[in-house]
Formats: structure tokens, sequence, C-alpha cells
């Protein structure tokens, strides 16, 4: 048996309180944090548990001894004054565990729920309370010229760079200095250009291509970054924390100062420009013959869009590039041969549309559409992953300590369920047999330029390990290379610059690069990982916004769209007209029940049989839209919602609907309750659904109000046997019929079942809980006598439903408590008198009372 442990990690905070703990030792699993543990631990803390394996099953459990590193240092969210001595920013994301105090003294006067950030003074630990002090006022909320401002500062992304490195970039020059060209090859006379997007403003890498006798030559050339930015400068300081550029609509946090990245740093058209070249040589199969690295100086002859690339590939004169004209076709011929390896050697081809927002000037999105891949992109994708391969190869070869790039293989389960998605939308290709990245693309071949591609692509891409950065060389699974790095970059990303660092010191011994240890390459892995991870994040979170923002327009309209993906709580679904996908709920599904088939992965209609699956086409109507939160909800087009007036607790539910089952009521159904019972029954919850899930609930096909079934019979020619009571309905029985005979056919069977017969019905709204059933829960009168021992083999056999469900109503319920249930209490009743009530005394001979912990409330028992 394995014994405690201690752990270093960082923890998760769920919004429910408990945590999960991710150890830094990559091969010990998770650990589960309970809720006792979690006091005053923050999300993304660093801390150290003691860990223990729980019995009977691999999982481990731990506490948290000490908190080594805080991970949250400042938040971002709206200032809500609560009196004139302190206001609060709500812990509405649930990641800290309470809101944060801030004195108002300390609040830089910002008004009652407007957008601030904040930083933490003190934090919840050793008695001290979570407090902070507002640091800036970003606005309100609503504004979207604030969208993207807020979430840079809730994903803590630096955005204002030290005075230090502002100091040290005003000492660049706007061109390099001739001096610098020293040692340098001139490629100035070579047709390099950049192919680039349109609003692009740094341009990074440049290519050029020759045809000899043995095939292709190819020139990559990148911007020399290392030779601005040196090891320990304020500006190398700042760009490893920033660890990348982070690309929003019409807005760029950039790693690097403007003067380097937008200028120096930057391959513009027609000016000298310092770089770094792999120059590579292809045979006219694709396969690399040899490479050289060097230090060259260049000037790019034009500033191509991937627009005018493709207009030149389809056989178009654009005047402007009749000079490098040449270059783009041999491009053009080269991508192709190295597209055509690269799958045939088993890389997948993973076609993800991006998504295009077209922001206007006051940051309200105007327009989304699915941006558009052309071959021009491939192009310069299939460059880039040349030279990019090409380094990983020379330094593997040289045998130093080197930062690659590395995607892992998705695990087996994560196949299993993909090879389930394929095969429900009628694929045959199996995943087991053979290498997987070429059974993979075989598989997606099958769905080429059907409607469902899309979505298999997207699922294909979400069962794969994510990419990260490592001095461990695994390869890439998904590209399908044995080597591979990032090279071409490094304006825009640090393990570029890395890279071009280690490049230089191989080849140019001389030039005073060094090599950096495994310990210091092992943790800027898991740095820039994790920076890289935090920029993409932010990039999904302004995108979502944007779109909840541009579908606010179209709320009570309809769209047609696509299943992307179907959980448990409900189905999303991606329209076709615009790159948007939102949420419809389990609730808003219709009136039959669904339930989650996990082995085929569908929602299925506990009656009906009904299924929604991945790759279905729905119908959707625009339900809510929440800019802030970046949420979309739709609901079935043509479908109305009724509003939920049913309060009662789960137990509650769950107690009626035992009781009713037990007294064979379950099969009749009651269209509208009569006054007395107080509420409107809605549905049984599902086991274990939370309650803030239980919306209003839509009606379907066979939720038709009695009325209106009277009338469809009518118009048939029927009659329905049943009127409407206006009787008292039975609170025993559940039954508002007045028929004699039935009522006494019932009273026979219960009689025979139970032993026993109900008293008299009259008053019973004023006499409360009918004897009888109390009689059927605490056993008859002789065995609830005071001081009188019953034989265990002679008290009556009581049902456990009846007595669970029993018990669930009474604790909770305020006039039911276990506090003061009377089917806790030995009763002794005015015998003359049934509508007085003699004394009563705690009895622990009667139903036992139901458990309770000390620190849950109404609703929370055991």
């Amino acid at each position: 048996m394995q014994k405690k442990k201690l752990l270093n990690g960082t923890i998760k905070r769920h919004p429910d309180g408990f945590g999960f703990f991710i150890p830094d030792d990559i091969g010990h699993p998770d650990v589960y944090i309970p809720r006792n543990s979690m006091e005053g631990i923050m999300t993304n803390d660093k801390v150290v548990i003691e860990a223990f394996p729980e019995k009977g099953t691999e999982r481990f459990r731990g506490e948290i001894i000490r908190v080594l590193a805080r991970g949250t240092k400042t938040v971002v969210g709206r200032f809500y004054k609560m009196n004139e001595r302190v206001g609060a920013i709500r812990d509405e994301g649930k990641g800290w565990g309470q809101d944060l105090k801030i004195k108002i003294e300390d609040s830089l006067n910002a008004k009652d729920k407007e957008l601030v950030a904040a930083e933490i003074v003190t934090y919840p630990e050793q008695g001290k309370s979570f407090t902070g002090k507002v640091t800036e006022i970003i606005g309100d909320a609503l504004d979207p010229l604030t969208d993207i401002k807020r979430v840079i500062r809730s994903n803590n992304i630096p955005l204002e760079f030290s005075k230090s490195t502002l100091e040290e970039a005003k000492n660049f020059s706007e061109v390099p200095d001739e001096k610098d060209f020293k040692g340098r090859r001139d490629l100035r006379d070579k047709n390099l250009i950049t192919i680039d997007g349109a609003t692009a403003k740094d341009f990074d890498d440049a290519v050029y291509v020759e045809v000899t006798d043995e095939g292709f030559l190819l020139y990559v050339a990148i911007a020399d970054v290392s030779h601005y930015v040196r090891i320990g400068s304020s500006i190398d300081k700042d760009a490893y924390e920033r660890g990348t550029s982070v690309y929003f609509p019409n807005y760029v946090v950039p790693m690097l100062p403007e003067v380097l990245s937008n200028g120096l740093c930057s391959l513009n058209p027609h000016v000298p420009r310092l770089c770094l070249v792999a120059e590579m040589l292809f045979d006219f199969t694709g396969e690399m013959k040899r490479s050289d690295f060097y230090e060259a100086v260049m000037e790019s002859k034009a500033r191509v869009t991937y627009g005018e690339a493709q207009e030149v590939i389809d056989g178009s004169d654009v005047e402007k590039l009749s000079h490098v004209k040449e270059n783009i076709l041999r491009l053009a011929d080269l991508a192709k041969i190295l597209m055509a390896k690269r799958f045939k050697e088993g890389s997948l081809d993973l076609e993800i549309p991006e998504t295009e927002l077209v922001i206007d000037g006051a940051g309200v999105p105007i327009d989304i559409q699915r941006s558009e891949r052309l071959f021009s992109h491939r192009l310069i994708e299939e460059m880039m992953l040349a030279a990019n391969v090409g380094v990983a190869k020379f330094l593997s070869s040289r045998n130093i300590p080197a930062l690659y790039r590395i995607h892992e293989p998705p695990n087996e389960m994560a196949i299993r369920v993909l090879e389930k998605y394929l095969a429900n939308f009628g694929g045959k290709t199996k995943l087991g047999q053979g290498k997987l990245q070429k059974r993979l693309t075989k598989a997606l071949e099958e769905f080429e330029n059907r409607p469902e591609a899309q979505i298999l692509h997207i699922l294909t891409l979400r069962s794969m390990s994510q990419a990260k950065y490592s001095m461990n060389n695994v390869g890439h699974f998904g590209l399908g290379f044995e080597f591979y790095t990032h090279f071409t970059s490094p304006i825009r990303r640090y393990p570029d610059l890395i890279v071009h660092r280690l490049l230089k010191n191989q080849v140019m011994p001389n030039s005073g690069y060094r090599l950096m240890s495994e310990d210091d390459l092992s943790s800027a892995g898991t740095i820039l990982s994790a920076a890289e991870q935090r920029s993409t994040k932010a990039e999904r979170q302004v995108q979502s916004i944007k779109k909840a923002r541009f579908m606010e327009k179209f709320v009570g309209q309809e769209f047609d769209g696509m299943i992307s993906s179907v959980a448990k709580f409900g189905v999303f679904v991606l329209l076709r007209e615009y790159d948007v996908d939102g949420l419809v709920r389990l609730d808003d599904l219709g009136g039959d029940r669904f339930e989650y088939d996990e082995e085929n992965l569908r929602l299925v209609a506990k009656k009906s049989g009904f299924a929604y699956g991945i790759g279905d086409m729905i119908r959707i109507q625009v339900a809510a839209a929440d800019p802030e939160l970046g949420q979309i909800n739709f609901v079935l087009a043509g479908v109305e919602k009724e509003e939920s007036e049913d309060e009662r607790t789960p137990a509650e539910v769950s107690a009626d609907s035992f009781l009713k089952k037990l007294h064979g009521q379950q099969k009749e159904r009651s269209f509208r309750p009569s006054k007395d019972q107080g509420r409107d029954r809605e549905r049984r919850p599902e086991r274990g659904e939370r309650r803030e899930e239980r919306g209003a609930f839509a009606k379907g096909g066979r939720k038709d109000s009695r009325q209106e079934f009277i009338k469809k019979d009518k118009a048939r020619g029927e009659e329905r046997p049943f009127k409407k009571d206006k009787g008292p309905r039975s609170k025993f029985f559940g039954d508002s019929r007045k028929d004699e005979q039935g009522q006494r056919e019932k009273i026979q069977k219960i009689e025979r079942q139970f032993n026993f017969k109900p008293g008299s019905r009259e008053d019973d709204e004023k006499r409360g809980p009918d004897k009888s059933l109390l009689d059927m829960i605490l056993g008859p009168e002789k065995y609830r006598k005071d001081g009188e021992e019953t034989p265990a083999k002679d008290k009556p056999k009581l049902s456990k439903k009846l007595m669970f469900a029993e018990q669930s109503k009474l604790r909770d319920n305020d006039d039911y408590s276990e506090k003061n249930s009377d089917s806790l209490k030995h009763r002794t009743p005015d015998r003359k008198d049934s509508k007085k009530r003699g004394k009563t005394e705690n009895d622990s001979r009667g139903v036992r009372k139901a458990r309770l912990s000390p620190s849950r409330g109404k609703g929370k028992a055991r």
C-alpha cells in the first residue's frame, strides 16, 4: 500500500469549493482536495500537499500543508459599493473562495458597478481578510471598448513595458547601422518577399526559391531579433515574461516594443534588414538534401498579401508583383511537392476554419465570418515547416540541449471516443490498425465535401493532446515529424528567440551566444507553454464576448445550424450563416425527458426514443446573449417556453413521487392541480440535477392542456370520460373522483395490502396530515404506546421507499423540520375530538431521524 507523500504543484479551485491539485511531477496523477482544506486557497496557487491513495481506487486525496506562492496578484471585476466605508469585487468566477473587500479610500473613487482592476493586498490566511486596492478604472463593463482591456487584465497579461525597457528602446535607430553588416552574407540581390495578411504590421519571415539541376534551393530569411535583444537586458526580461504577442481584433499586445516589432525587426519592403537564414536544398521529390544556417543582410522586394499571391498562382496578372511573379510560382511548385510528401508520410490535414471578426471603431462587431483558407496560406506554411524541421534536425545532430516544439500522441481513450464519433457518422475506417496518423487521414477523407466534415475535423483536433515546448524531443504527432521546433517567428514568440541563440552558438562559435543548461531549458519550456496557453485563452475569450455582442441584435430570430457537441446538460449548435455556436439547454429540448447516451454520444428522449447527435441539422431561435460572460443560449425554433412555479425542494418532489407511486396514482396524469395543492407540479428532476439548471420547461407535443385535448376530441365527435372535479382532493389517495364504488375498491385494496383502514376524511384540511398515513409510516397505535417494547418480528413491515420519502420531505421543509415533525414524535391524540391534539414527546422507537451534517443548511441533507 502506498504511503502518504508530500507533493508540490498547482491548485485549481472548483466553483463548488473543492479543488484539484496538479503535481509538478508529471508522473503522479491529479489529487482531489476536499472543501475543508481549501479555506483561503485560490486558483493557480502553488502549494504543498500531503497526498494519500483512496481505498479501493487508483485516485488520490490530499490536504494542503502550505502555500508556496500566490497565483493571482491582480483581479478584474465590477466594483460594488457596499456602504460609505467599504466596497467589494465579487467572486463571480468562484476562483477566489470569497469576495475581495476594498476600502473606499483605496477605490480611486470608482463608481458602483464600474469595471476596475485591483491589486490584492492581503490573502485570506492566518486570520487575515481578503483585501485589495483599485489600481485602474477600466470603465463601463458593458462598453464594447472595454472588452479587450477586461480580458487582458483578467488573464494577467502584461500590458505596459517597464520604464527601463522603454529607455532601452529609445537607443535604437530606425535603420540598421552599416557596421552591423560586417561578417554577414549579402542577400540584397535576391528576390526575397514577405507573404502575410492584409492587416499584418510585423513581418518576420521572407522567402525565395531557385530551381537548380539538383532541385529547389529554398531561402527562408527570419528577422534577426537576437542581434538586438541581448540576454539579461530589460527588453529581454519583459519579452520572457510575456512569452508571446497576443492578437485581438484591431489590437495587439506585442512581445517587443514597437521600435523593434514594427521597425528594425520587421522585414519591411525596400529597406535593409538583418536576418538569420535557413538555406535548404530539396530534390524534386521533396527530400531535404542539405541545409545551411548563417547571418545575412537582406532587402524585401515586395510586401505580398495572401490574396495577391493567390491571384498570381491562379494565373492573373498583378502588375505591381510582376518582378516577383516567377518567385511566387516556384514557391507554389515547391509547396505542392512538400505537401504531397508530408501527407504521404502521415501528417494530419485538419482544416479548422478560423473566425474573422469585423469590428468598428466603437468596438462593436458588425460581421462574423469564416476566414477563407487559400493555397497561398498553405504555401507560406510549408516554407515555415521546412525551416523549422531543418533547424530541429541540425540542433539534434549536435547533441546539445535545445528547445523543441512537441506534440504527444493522443491517449487511447480519446481515440476510442473519436472512433465512436466517426462510426456514428457512418465512417468505416478503424483507427486501431496501422499508423494512427494515416488511419485518421483516411477516416476523414471519407467525409470530404460533406456537411459534417467540419465538425469531424474539430472533434479530431479536440481528441489530440496540446502541443507544447520541451527539451525532451518526442516528435510532433499531428505533423508527423520526428524533429520539429519553432524558429520562424522571433518577433512574437520567445521560444523562437531561444532557438536563434542556440543556433548561432553552433554556426558562429565566436559570436558570444551561450548554450542553456538543461534546468533552464526545462523551466523555459514550462513557462513559455503556459504563456502560450494564456494567450490562446484570452484570444478565445474576446472572440466569445464579441460573438455574444454580435448576436444580441438577433435575439428572437431563427437560424439553421448543426449540432457540434453533445453534453449531459444540452447540445451546442454551430450556425450555418455565422461562425457562432451556442447552447441549447437540456430543459429547452422539448417536453420529453432526455438522457445522455454515453456509449453512442447522444441525448435520447426517454419516452419517444428521439435522439440528438453530433452532426444533426437543427433550427434554433436565439434566446439570450451575454457579452459580459461571452455566452449565447439557443432554444428550439417554434417551441414556447413555460415558466416554472414549482418551488419545492428536490427532496419534496422525490417524496411526493414515491407516495404517488405507492398509491397507484402515477398512471393518471394530472393536467392542472387543484387549488388546495398550492403549486403547479412540473416534471420530476433528474437524479443529481442541479437546481439552478432547472429552468422553464418547454412544451412538447404531449404537453397540451386538458382543455385542448377536450376540444380535439369534440372535433372528432368523441367525448372524454373525465370531467373537471371542483371537490376536495383526498390527501391520502391523491384522487379527485366521486365514484363511491371506485373509492371502496381502493380502500379494500389498501386494507389488504397494509392491514389498516383509513379514518374519516372530514375536515382533512383542518386536521392536518392524515392519521392513516401516519399509521402507515409509524405503525399502528399499539406499537407506539409509551414505554412498551415490541419485538421486531411483530412490528409491521414498512415500505423503505415510503420511509425515505417521508423523511426527505420532512427534513427539507420548514413546516415539517426535524425539530417539530409529528412523524418523529409520539402522539397521544384526543380520542373524543380528532381536531384537538394531545401532548407529544420524542420517541426514539419510531422512524429513525434523518441525519443532518451540522454544516449543511436546509435542503442539504445527506
